[in-house]
């Protein structure tokens, strides 16, 4: 069986909900994304294969195929097929799972694979919240109402779930949230995040042109005395808004191929997928997936946690990430190493090569070998990627 390459690895900087972004509709955002990756990776446009987008609320603006309107905002022919993904948080990193599978079969040599969500123009839940308005009813059946009776599917509820269930106090999840704008303010400040990041042009308050390049989120005034101070979002719980991530707009995405696509591009990888893995578990509890799929993905290829260099654990809320170090004992000091999305913004079903990427780069700065990318997602699933730098 074929390899699968990572050839070029791309985001835009986060907006906040109404912010630096608010003006991009969706497929022009990844649009803009995709002509990023075929102009870094330097390829005839015409040897894009297939696109593959993860997307989460697909209505209003990122509704009918979003990755093939994106697709048709791009630079590429209109030949380029493409389709949309929805495995909720991890949508973008199953394209990627997806686009590396078409490759190794030989399907296909050169795929792009990424995702994209505007949280502003297409808030969170419209999907559940439209229909229901209009009396189209909802997704919990009534089979799945009487396996799961009286049970609210819910990421807080979750949230406060794992904080509880894996010992993990208020004072606990206010530090990782500190640490997390720390982390992502030095990135900044030091550059780090430069060669990841595609620059957008945008219109500011005051009518000028300017552009967008630096995550709109992070904090870098940040105090952990502030954090303490933000108000729990349900009494008696651990969690805050500033323990959770934070809505943003953005796209990001990866170009991937096998040997004959690299061939085809005349183009040098940045690195190897070396394992895949996606698992189902609770879904009421929800966010603890990762620490499953973690563990099926290090068996599956015969290595240890020691073994891997960076982790990148999305930070949906503080304690999916830290219960994820308790249970697989992982160096805490490897984990999210330029901060996540409490600092950074979690924009959905972009948030999976969002990470691949920044994941990708870490490694070749630091010039270490393997990498492991994690996320819950909603509805109880997790997928890992461990990905061997070259």
């Amino acid at each position: 069986m074929a390899e699968a390459y990572i050839v070029a690895a791309a985001r835009t900087a986060g907006a906040r909900k109404g912010g630096k972004l608010k003006d991009w509709h969706p497929a022009d955002l990844g649009g803009a994304l995709i002509d990023a990756l075929v102009t870094r990776a330097n390829a005839d446009p015409a040897v894009i294969e297939d696109v593959i987008l993860g997307c989460v609320m697909q209505i209003g603006e990122q509704a009918v195929n979003v990755a093939r309107n994106a697709v048709l905002a791009s630079k590429l022919p209109d030949s380029v097929p493409a389709t949309s993904v929805d495995r909720q948080c991890g949508s973008s990193q199953q394209a990627l799972h997806f686009a590396a599978q078409a490759v190794m079969c030989g399907a296909m040599d050169v795929v792009i694979a990424g995702g994209v969500e505007s949280m502003t123009r297409v808030p969170m839940g419209l999907s559940v919240m439209l229909p229901a308005q209009n009396n189209f009813g909802t997704y919990m059946s009534p089979r799945i109402a009487a396996r799961y009776p009286g049970v609210q599917f819910s990421q807080f509820v979750g949230a406060e779930m794992m904080a509880e269930k894996y010992r993990l106090t208020r004072d606990a999840l206010d530090q990782f949230a500190y640490d997390s704008h720390r982390k992502a303010a030095a990135a900044t400040t030091a550059g780090a995040f430069a060669r990841e990041i595609v620059p957008l042009s945008i219109t500011l308050e005051d009518g000028s042109k300017g552009e967008h390049a630096v995550d709109e989120g992070v904090r870098f005034d940040a105090s952990l005395e502030a954090i303490k101070a933000v108000k729990l979002i349900r009494e008696g719980g651990a969690i805050t808004a500033a323990t959770s991530s934070q809505i943003c707009d953005g796209a990001s995405g990866v170009l991937v191929a096998n040997e004959a696509g690299l061939k085809r591009l005349g183009a040098k990888p940045l690195a190897r997928i070396h394992a895949m893995t996606v698992v189902g578990g609770d879904p009421v509890i929800m966010l603890d997936a990762p620490i499953a799929a973690t563990k099926r993905a290090l068996a599956k290829s015969g290595m240890k946690i020691a073994d891997i260099d960076l982790y990148e654990v999305n930070e949906a809320f503080a304690p999916v990430p830290l219960a994820w170090l308790k249970e697989t004992g992982a160096d805490p000091s490897r984990l999210n190493l330029r901060g996540g999305a409490i600092a950074l913004g979690h924009p959905l079903g972009a948030s999976g090569t969002k990470l691949m990427t920044t994941l990708v780069h870490a490694l070749r700065d630091t010039n270490k070998r393997y990498g492991l990318q994690t996320m819950c997602e909603g509805g109880g699933m997790a997928n890992v990627t461990i990905v061997e730098r070259l």
